[in-house]
């Protein structure tokens, strides 16, 4: 075995990816002492994309003092990637739901403002470049709130600017942009994002996104009338159709405000991310690929990242087995898409508290086990 490509994805809550490989990369060691690991940590879009981009570039995390959903000054990280001109924000870091308590919930008057800060903070570092990771977050204003911070004018028939939050874009009347940071014409802006449901109606933000965010059955009637509104405003002053785009409903209508005002292009988060780390150059004369998330399930082969690897490697027919925390219900079914065989790390009976606490040791064990019956074909 010549080359290994060590390529997983952090463990939710545990290891960050390239800890994961660094313990993948000792299993291998065990059994071929001579092998070269190629260590590329990976992420689809979602948790872990930040750190993945920043790991894989020679990057940095770096913090700023930003505005949660709910207007509390909070510290949130963002990624300053290697290249010197690519910065990466997840939403999730700032204005995410996992930031509030049960009852702090308010998807009514929740606000992307703090991710327009993020914004500002890197373009003030130099970023020109930006990928956006959209989950996990509370809001539902449509990015609203960020255009706001970032000098944009939302007003009401009287002129005056409207309310953070999603409920007050039902008073929106015009939108000016003429004030809004200059730099953010010139962006280059990249939305990671893995679904396709529109602004509005029974598909989009609201209906589908906002009961996780504790929106009530009136909540959602108010808030999809309101986002209605904000296409409409947007497509008069903006010249912008965003209401239909597929992706626009993302992270409660950020995705049509990222759109609408940077011309963003949505695109698919494991590919950016496999793009980023040039995976396909790294492939080409593996011998072998390693892949890992915290779980195989079904969920998996719905192009998160193990799978998304796994297509790019059996382009050269390389054999591709996945290492996991657990295997849940329909695993079996990665077996189609590329992975030829999963491993758990879970060795022996233990609680999950426990298996958390010693991944790093249980990744390199299940890898070497791995690895013993490749050689043992060999």
């Amino acid at each position: 075995m010549n080359k290994v490509v060590l390529a997983p994805q952090g463990f939710k809550e545990s290891l960050t990816g390239m800890e994961i490989a660094e313990a993948m990369s000792v299993g291998v060691k065990r059994v071929w002492p001579d092998a070269e690991t190629v260590l590329i940590p990976v992420a689809d879009g979602g948790d872990g994309t930040l750190q993945a981009l920043v790991d894989s570039s020679n990057g940095e995390v770096r913090t700023a003092s930003v505005e949660d959903a709910i207007g509390r000054t909070i510290d949130a990280q963002w990624g300053a990637l290697g290249n010197g001109t690519t910065a990466v924000i997840e939403v999730a870091n700032a204005v995410g739901l996992a930031r509030l308590g049960q009852d702090e919930r308010d998807v009514r008057n929740a606000s992307t403002y703090g991710v327009g800060q993020l914004f500002t903070e890197a373009l003030d570092a130099g970023f020109t470049d930006f990928i956006i990771g959209v989950g996990g977050s509370a809001t539902n204003d449509g990015g609203a709130g960020m255009i706001q911070a970032l000098g944009g004018k939302l007003t009401d028939k009287a002129g005056n600017d409207i309310a953070r939050g999603g409920v007050a874009l039902s008073d929106l009347a015009s939108i000016d942009i003429s004030g809004m940071d200059p730099r953010m014409t010139k962006a280059n802006v990249v939305v990671a994002c893995d679904v396709n449901n529109p602004l509005c109606g029974p598909r989009g933000a609201s209906a589908i996104f906002g009961p996780q965010k504790g929106a009530t059955s009136e909540d959602i009637q108010v808030l999809d009338s309101a986002l209605a509104n904000f296409a409409e405003v947007i497509a008069k002053d903006l010249h912008t159709d965003v209401a239909e785009i597929p992706g626009a409903g993302a992270s409660g209508g950020l995705g049509a405000g990222l759109m609408g005002f940077f011309d963003a292009r949505l695109r698919l988060g494991a590919d950016i991310v496999l793009e980023a780390v040039s995976l396909e150059k790294h492939l080409k004369d593996a011998d072998l690929v390693i892949v890992g998330e915290g779980q195989f399930d079904r969920s998996t082969v719905f192009n998160k990242s193990p799978v998304a690897v796994a297509k790019r490697a059996k382009r050269n027919g390389t054999p591709v087995i996945g290492i996991a925390g657990s295997l849940g219900a329909g695993f079996r079914e990665v077996h189609e898409h590329g992975i030829d065989a999963v491993f758990s790390l879970v060795n022996r009976p233990m609680s999950l508290k426990t298996a958390m606490e010693d991944t790093k040791r249980l990744v390199a064990i299940a890898t070497e086990e791995a690895c013993r019956a490749i050689a043992l074909t060999r």
